[in-house]
């Protein structure tokens, strides 16, 4: 009798071990697990990436499209207003004693100095080129008295609105290594203005207000054109006040600009647009107050510091778009 119950427990014993459940993942099942979302999600992962950054150099694109063309439009509504523009001649040139040889280079920044572009900012001419220099008569709004009664005057109705000659040059500013952290690794264009005084009868306080340095153009030189005359610009003193003041960053100087395709604009700085001034770029004709002005963009360079040359395979990030645009003052010469 004992030896039969015996014989049954041992029996039901054997039966619940094998039907007893153990719960959990195995080392190999895990492995296999881990493996699976391995490829699973690292494709996942570099898909959104890639439409995140895709995602954002567009942005970068569409900025600098956005900045380059107001740029141009500030800078044709500048050039419209303009009565002589420079060409190489007078922009690459200093002053010399022979006519026919003489230029503003020595007269305008950044070899006549002011501070934000000048060699004791740590600029130099090689850094900071003038690219596009011309005269323009610009109104000014309630600068005249009508009579000389309102010529102090507030701005009232009886003040008149003047014209006044001013000198105006933009250039392109490079920040090599980014010694300048404002602005970024690439280049950017400055524009400095020099004003004069308007030249009527009661100017008041408006009028009359000119920038230190400010000469008129050199209309009485000796000279027979208009061209010989206008290189012989001299400025009144040794340095200015007025700075030159940021326009549009993000400017591309890794490859060449176009050439001046027209056979009456000349390049505005030298005849190989290459090198510093390849994405800003101006072709003038001097006689018939006449330029075309070239920007090209880098909007890699609002995203990172590296790989920032133009190529065939970005070149869609390196937007860029010209203007030509006809000056319409003109100056009293006869």
């Amino acid at each position: 009798m004992i030896s039969s119950l015996k014989f049954i427990l041992s029996t039901q014993l054997k039966r619940s071990g094998i039907n007893k459940t153990i719960s959990g993942f195995t080392l190999i099942e895990l492995l296999v697990a881990m493996v699976m979302a391995v490829l699973i999600i690292t494709p996942l992962m570099g898909f959104m990436i890639s439409i995140l950054d895709g995602d954002r150099k567009e942005q970068a694109k569409a900025t600098s499209e956005q900045e380059i063309q107001a740029a141009l439009d500030y800078i044709a509504r500048d050039l419209q207003q303009a009565v002589y523009i420079y060409d190489a001649d007078g922009v690459t040139r200093i002053t010399n004693t022979t006519i026919s040889s003489s230029g503003i280079k020595d007269q305008i920044p950044p070899v006549k100095s002011a501070s934000s572009c000048s060699p004791t900012s740590g600029s130099s001419p090689s850094v900071c080129t003038p690219i596009l220099v011309f005269w323009k008569r610009e109104l000014i709004a309630d600068s005249v008295g009508i009579t000389a009664s309102t010529q102090t005057g507030a701005i009232t109705t009886d003040t008149d609105d003047g014209f006044a000659y001013s000198l105006v040059a933009y250039y392109l500013i490079t920040n090599p290594n980014q010694d300048n952290p404002t602005w970024s690794q690439a280049a950017r264009i400055g524009r400095f203005q020099l004003r004069g005084p308007v030249n009527a009868t009661n100017a008041n306080t408006t009028g009359s207000t000119s920038n230190p340095g400010f000469n008129p153009p050199p209309l009485d030189k000796t000279g027979a054109a208009l061209k010989e005359k206008m290189n012989q610009w001299q400025a009144a003193s040794a340095n200015y006040t007025n700075q030159v003041v940021t326009l549009v960053d993000y400017i591309d100087i890794s490859t060449t600009a176009p050439s001046c395709s027209n056979p009456n604009l000349v390049p505005s700085t030298s005849t190989s647009p290459t090198g510093p001034t390849s994405g800003f770029f101006a072709c003038v004709d001097a006689t018939e107050v006449l330029a075309q002005v070239y920007i090209r963009g880098n909007a890699l360079a609002r995203l990172q510091k590296n790989n920032l040359v133009y190529a065939a395979n970005t070149k869609t990030y390196f937007p860029s778009s010209s203007i030509r645009v006809q000056g319409h003052g003109f100056l009293f010469s006869k």
